[in-house]
């Protein structure tokens, strides 16, 4: 499959060949390529970095029993390649005529009754959200349409005649015309993810590799060791869009089902490194409830849908949300090459400021947790100037288990504190053995305060940093002993 995607747009297939069309590169947004067609002008740039929503699409997918999978994404942030083997829908898809009549979607007709609109610049990606909502909620909670609506930006109206419309329209068992259709569309979907050969998309200065299983990735990286590897690419796109990069070289790894499954192995949790970060969150909700935690303030709906759990771990980077809960849950990463594979402490494969022990052929295929015992408590916090939709300020993880009275094991993983997660071990050192009081506490604040020497930048101060980590260890004792 040389230089072409193939996707459903508009009920049919829509092929879109790179060597016809110069203007189109590999890395051209769906953000873009929509905006380039006069029927589909709906979808907004805002901000070209996930934060607005104004540029929010649904994509659906083929998932279990040959169902339709729904999901909300912002095409800012999405390569158009990543989007073969889908189907495209956008806010033009909704509305239907019939009859030479115009009829709105359930979800527009009741945003228009609540008057959940106003100078109109952000409704579209506001609709597609609710039309999210709509295909996969039926009588949602308040707390699941707030938190669909999170990556929706409107400084006109408010929420709440949005939210409003949302619990009117999420009672129809999601039925629409897009149900209808569900049969055809699957098959046009089936057609189209019958070729399962690589698609090589090259220009004169780009190469895009889109391969669909494990072995092929592997070979590419391989012989494409320079290439930039993406999976969700929610960190590259903005590298694209924010700071002007351009990538040479890139492989897709989206396409790899075989980095999207989750299972139970060796009494661990291992979750394939091509697993979204809302995939995650959900399955997390009883068997890691920190990292749950953690991750119901990781981004958006829209960003969680695409972004990966191996792209998280794989961007080293010292704020990363996963990081300091992936530590305190004694995480393994599986790296694979070719000829080889290794597993990897996730303490040891970070090395410095987004750096990872990732040779240049090898790919991170998995995530590994161990099943926790009940015997241990651990807890995940994020700062942050606000709660939702912000990068942390300072992170951490803790975990404890007691002897008694007395601390046996304990782990303090930050994020922000330094150049790289990092764990606390002098503080630690000081705890182990100890009896878990308050007294003990507040002397190990200050060894925990000459541990780290943390930055002063555009989100804190070092001091507030040094005194945030602090509280945060009081914190957790003070819900340690509640309990």
């Amino acid at each position: 499959m040389k230089n072409t995607i193939r996707f459903v747009l508009d009920g049919k297939i829509r092929e879109v060949d790179f060597s016809k069309y110069p203007e189109l590169k590999p890395t051209t947004t769906v953000l873009n390529y929509l905006r380039s067609f006069p029927e589909h002008k709906g979808v907004k740039e805002g901000c070209a970095e996930g934060d607005c929503g104004a540029c929010t699409i649904v994509i659906a997918e083929i998932g279990e029993n040959e169902k339709l999978v729904y999901k909300t994404l912002d095409s800012c942030l999405v390569f158009l390649p990543m989007i073969h083997g889908k189907q495209l829908i956008t806010v033009e898809n909704l509305a239907i005529t019939e009859n030479n009549e115009k009829s709105l979607h359930l979800v527009q007709q009741l945003l228009v009754e609540t008057n959940g609109s106003q100078c109109g610049y952000c409704t579209p990606g506001i609709v597609m959200s609710l039309f999210g909502i709509y295909k996969n909620h039926q009588n949602p909670t308040k707390e699941i349409i707030e938190d669909a609506l999170t990556g929706n930006l409107c400084r006109c109206t408010g929420y709440q005649p949005i939210i409003e419309a949302a619990q009117k329209a999420c009672v129809n068992n999601c039925e629409d015309h897009f149900s209808k259709s569900e049969k055809e569309v699957v098959e046009l979907l089936k057609k189209i993810n019958s070729n399962t050969e690589t698609i090589t998309i090259k220009n004169k200065s780009q190469k895009y590799f889109k391969p669909f299983s494990i072995s092929e990735a592997l070979r590419l990286r391989n012989e494409n060791p320079n290439a930039i590897i993406i999976n969700g690419s929610t960190d590259i796109a903005l590298r694209q869009t924010k700071k002007n990069e351009f990538f040479a070289e890139i492989l897709d790894l989206s396409g790899v089902s075989e980095l999207k499954n989750i299972k139970v192995e060796n009494n661990s949790i291992v979750f394939g490194a091509g697993i979204t970060i809302e995939q995650v969150r959900n399955y997390s909700i009883e068997k890691f409830p920190a990292l749950n935690k953690i991750l119901n303030v990781f981004g958006s709906l829209q960003i969680r849908n695409i972004a990966t759990i191996g792209g998280n771990v794989g961007s080293a980077s010292p704020i990363g949300d996963t990081l300091p809960v992936l530590f305190a849950y004694c995480a393994k990463i599986k790296l694979q090459s070719e000829n080889s594979e290794r597993i990897i402490a996730i303490e040891d494969f970070i090395i410095g400021y987004r750096q990872a022990d990732i040779k240049n052929d090898e790919l991170i295929t998995e995530v590994i947790i161990p099943k926790q015992d009940k015997t241990g408590v651990v807890n995940s916090y994020k700062i942050s100037k606000r709660k939702d939709m912000d990068i942390s300020t300072v992170s951490s993880a803790f975990k404890l288990k007691l002897s008694g009275e007395s601390v046996s094991e304990i782990l303090l993983a930050f994020g922000g504190m330094a150049a790289v997660t990092k764990r606390a071990k002098e503080t630690e050192k000081l705890l182990i053995g100890k009896k878990w009081n308050r007294e003990n506490v507040e002397t190990a604040m200050k060894i925990l305060e000459k541990e780290f020497t943390p930055l002063s930048d555009a989100r804190s101060e070092a001091e507030f940093r040094s005194t945030a980590a602090k509280n945060l260890l009081l914190k957790f004792y003070l819900e340690t002993k509640q309990n």
